[in-house]
């Protein structure tokens, strides 16, 4: 039976693209490209940065059959048994293809979406999918949705008009947003991102760029996060001097999510022009570890700083 296909209306930022795995490439050892393909996908929003999508995986008792559709789908889709909910996990848009030509090279219609995921032992639902995918296992993406008259969200990579340096940091969960924000990034922009990969192998990943000099860490069987935590640190001394020390309310990363972007605001009105803007994404206390090293520490205004716990060590993958 064929899953229920949400209609693309303008009307909804986000939308379901029911697509299928076209092709599926290891980039590193760690980090394997799905490609995938649809008839919807031509209604397939690519802001670039760091946008966020869902991977839909299927549920253990019957795949996406039961999958809702429409305005309070994610409402119903919590009231179904386990066994028929649909695992969802986030990952970032890598790249979009538009108009891609057909195999005989004829300018043709077609939308490919590819998407990085990591490659780790197959704990849960999404690591398993990421083992057991290959041509032709179909999927379902949440993304944005191109017929949408405005901004769909997701993208959290928003620096002030005016930004003289730029500091990026995180782990290998972060390092798709980082590589597609490197090449989003203007050859004008300056400054240095830092990344830490579970091996020495996995460094070709990320892209270069003209202005920021990429810093790619090998773990090799340190503790996670050490060396991006280290990494940062020197960074922020290179890049910037120490400003006023700010307070910033610590967040139990057991219990809270950890995330806040500048254009929240918290600290005040949104800036418009700042000497150094940080991202910082990955596992969530050594995302609290620099935020509060360039925030509490260093003086940098908090209202420059977008950091995001994306996981946290130590939990399992539900």
């Amino acid at each position: 039976m064929s899953p229920a296909r949400p209609s693309a209306s303008p009307t909804s930022p986000f939308r379901f693209f029911h697509v299928t795995v076209a092709a599926v490439r290891d980039v590193t050892p760690s980090m394997r490209r799905f490609t995938f393909i649809g008839d919807d996908l031509v209604h397939y929003a690519d802001p670039g940065w760091d946008q966020r999508i869902k991977l839909v995986l299927p549920a253990p008792a019957s795949g996406y059959e039961q999958l809702p559709d429409g305005e309070d789908w994610y409402g119903r889709l919590m009231k179904l048994p386990e066994e028929h909910r649909c695992p969802i996990r986030t990952y970032t848009t890598r790249s979009v293809r538009y108009d891609v030509p057909d195999s005989g090279g004829t300018a043709g219609t077609g939308t490919e979406v590819d998407v990085d995921m990591v490659v780790h032992d197959p704990l849960g639902p999404a690591s398993r999918w990421i083992h057991g995918a290959e041509l032709g296992t179909r999927a379902v993406l949440l993304g944005p949705n191109r017929q949408w008259d405005g901004e769909a969200g997701g993208v959290d990579f928003v620096p002030p008009q005016v930004t003289e340096r730029y500091l990026l940091g995180g782990d290998e969960t972060a390092a798709p947003a980082i590589a597609r924000i490197l090449e989003d990034l203007p050859a004008s922009a300056r400054g240095v991102a830092v990344v830490e990969m579970p091996g020495d192998a996995d460094a070709p990943y990320l892209p270069t760029h003209p202005g920021i000099e990429v810093r790619v860490a090998g773990r090799n069987g340190r503790s996670h996060g050490e060396l991006l935590v280290e990494g940062v640190r020197r960074a922020a001394e290179e890049l910037c001097p120490v400003g006023v020390p700010q307070e910033v309310e610590e967040i139990d990363v057991d219990r809270e999510l950890l995330w806040d972007v500048p254009r929240h605001a918290k600290g005040g009105d949104a800036l418009k022009r700042t000497t150094l803007y940080a991202w910082l994404a990955g596992e969530a206390a050594a995302v609290r570890t620099m935020r509060r090293h360039l925030v509490s520490e260093r003086g940098i205004d908090r209202r420059s700083v977008a950091f995001m716990g994306y996981w946290r060590q130590g939990r399992a993958e539900a």
